[in-house]
């Protein structure tokens, strides 16, 4: 049984899990591309999407809500209502990405009211511009990649991100640094690039959903489906606790970003290289993750309460034992993997320092990663926004700041924020799953 569900998890988790390292391997690039070109690019580069990934972050946790639903409507085979939920959502999560692009605009107007430094500002109004209209086609791909992984086939969304990732490199190569008789755009060239990479393969995605003979009985129902208040009702009711939990999760190190900007260009750019190589767990591990939702929410459409246990229990386990095999990696590559983005002695010393912060964090990464999931295929998500409140806003923000300035930490006080609240949500989003499931008999 333990095997099984192991299995089980893998199956569907390793798929996503390399759909989620053709994003790392595309934030790689880019951050080697750009830091290559210069250090205040790589600097503008981390402010920008640090902003811009918050909103990112927040519209994909708005778009996990329809995922457990999918979930349970093909755990029973409810074709009919899988097609409703998918109309239901890409038209909510349209309306969620246009109202986030506006705010993103509003936000564009006081782009230098955060106190980084202004010989960036040049570079960081048009890369913005560019990256937030690209938000929308990130939007779109991210509402059809839950569908599909909803009903168990995570390769569709992992083969399309590969692609995009090829086609986004190439894009840089020839943008930023002015190949094959293309003007030399810079940090501009990569914002283009992510824009069209990001158009294209919402395209393809769509067509796909549409036309692909395998899916052609939801494609029908997707047809046949009417748009209803209460169908978009059920999205939004269970989108936007995600949405908001994810956005103060993200928000963290967006305000990071920030606070490290007051302290130097230098200082940002190390900030955006450590946040780059964290990606590498963190993807891995919400690929896992995914999977856990997937699954538990597969079998509590079922009312198979035994499995649900159980599928957490040997996710977080999964998650924990990935999470190790990266961090030792990245140790034991530290050296290379740095010199891959910059050539600054100054930039690396910082570098290092960050990767035992980085390192510390996993374990309260991954606890709040596999049962904030958990109870995602449980629908059990409005509780999530307090915990997470709590843990970023009330007790992880301030202790960054006090440890970077008060107590003249810098850099590595304001990221031993992370662990603090990483931690602390983990151990809240389990005891509420533990609490939730004991209320069920087996």
């Amino acid at each position: 049984m333990f095997m099984g569900k192991t299995a089980e998890i893998l199956k569907i988790g390793v798929p996503i899990m390399l759909g989620q390292a053709c994003v790392v391997i595309l934030a790689f690039a880019d951050n080697i591309m750009i830091g290559w070109y210069g250090v205040n690019d790589l600097a503008a580069s981390s402010f920008v999407n640090g902003i811009i990934n918050l909103f990112i972050f927040t519209e994909l946790g708005f778009a996990n809500g329809m995922t457990p639903l999918i979930g349970s409507q093909f755990g029973l085979r409810d074709t009919a209502a899988i097609g409703r939920t998918l109309k239901n959502s890409v038209l909510t999560n349209g309306i969620i990405a246009v109202a986030g692009l506006a705010v993103m605009g509003i936000i564009y107007a006081f782009l230098d009211r955060f106190g980084q430094e202004p010989e960036l500002l040049p570079l960081i109004r048009p890369y913005y511009i560019v990256v937030a209209v690209s938000t929308l086609f990130a939007m779109g791909f991210n509402t059809l990649k839950q569908f599909t992984d909803g009903i168990c086939r995570p390769m569709v969304a992992m083969s399309l991100l590969l692609g995009g990732n090829i086609l986004n490199i190439i894009g840089n190569w020839v943008l930023i640094y002015g190949k094959a008789g293309f003007p030399e755009l810079g940090l501009l060239g990569a914002g283009i690039s992510t824009l069209v990479s990001r158009i294209v393969i919402f395209i393809i995605f769509f067509i796909y959903i549409l036309k692909a003979p395998g899916l052609h009985e939801y494609a029908l129902a997707f047809r046949k489906a009417a748009f209803s208040r209460r169908g978009a009702r059920q999205i939004f009711d269970m989108g936007y606790p995600l949405a908001l939990q994810t956005g103060m999760e993200t928000s963290t190190f967006t305000i990071s970003a920030v606070m490290v900007g007051w302290i130097g260009a230098t200082a940002l750019a190390a900030h955006q290289v450590t946040l780059t190589i964290s990606q590498i767990c963190f993807l891995m591990m919400m690929g896992l993750a995914s999977s856990v939702s997937i699954l538990v929410s597969n079998a509590y459409g079922r009312g198979d309460i035994k499995g649900v246990r159980q599928y957490a229990s040997r996710g977080y386990f999964l998650i924990l034992g990935s999470s190790v095999l990266f961090c030792t990696l990245i140790f034991l590559m530290r050296d290379s993997i740095i010199g891959m983005f910059t050539d600054s002695p100054e930039v690396k010393s910082i570098v290092l320092s960050l990767l035992f912060v980085l390192f510390s964090y996993q374990f309260g990464d991954g606890l709040q990663l596999c049962f904030c999931n958990a109870l995602r295929g449980i629908q059990d998500v409005k509780p999530i926004m307090l915990m997470a409140f709590i843990s970023y806003y009330i007790i992880a923000i301030p202790a960054a700041y006090l440890l970077g300035f008060k107590a003249g930490l810098g850099t590595t006080g304001i990221w031993t924020g992370f662990p603090i609240g990483l931690t602390i949500a983990g151990i809240f989003y389990f005891i509420r799953f533990r609490k939730k499931i004991r209320r069920y008999p087996l």
